[in-house]
């Protein structure tokens, strides 16, 4: 059960940025809307819960555990790029916004293959 949540708010999570990044560059104004500024933290609260909450359910820190490590290491470096790509413009957004996505496919592999930096 845990799983498919952390499941859910991973799509609902990325999905969310992209939107929130495609309305930044063609209809900024709509990001001024209360759901488009509380939605992304609920959302992104709830992601990191439900895997905090499988990390310990799983007992997963009793193991190797660099690959968890791994995963916010790279989690990090996706958020500073998401925050750049919604506080600039042009080519600059775009860039931050693609290496956004690259971090987020990288913790996907990394999810997958339970090993951190392959």
């Amino acid at each position: 059960m845990i799983k498919s949540l952390h499941m859910l708010f991973i799509l609902l999570s990325i999905s969310s940025f992209i939107i929130r990044i495609m309305l930044a560059e063609f209809k900024p104004a709509l990001l001024q809307a209360k759901l488009a500024k509380i939605a992304p933290h609920v959302i992104d609260t709830l992601l990191i819960l439900t895997g905090l909450t499988l990390v310990f359910q799983g007992n997963w820190l009793s193991a190797e555990y660099g690959w968890i490590i791994s995963k916010i290491m790279i989690l990090l470096a996706y958020i500073g790029l998401g925050i750049g790509a919604m506080r600039n413009s042009g080519m600059k957004r775009w860039a931050y916004f693609a290496g956004a996505l690259v971090c987020f496919g990288y913790i996907l592999l990394i999810a997958i293959s339970k090993h951190g930096f392959i």
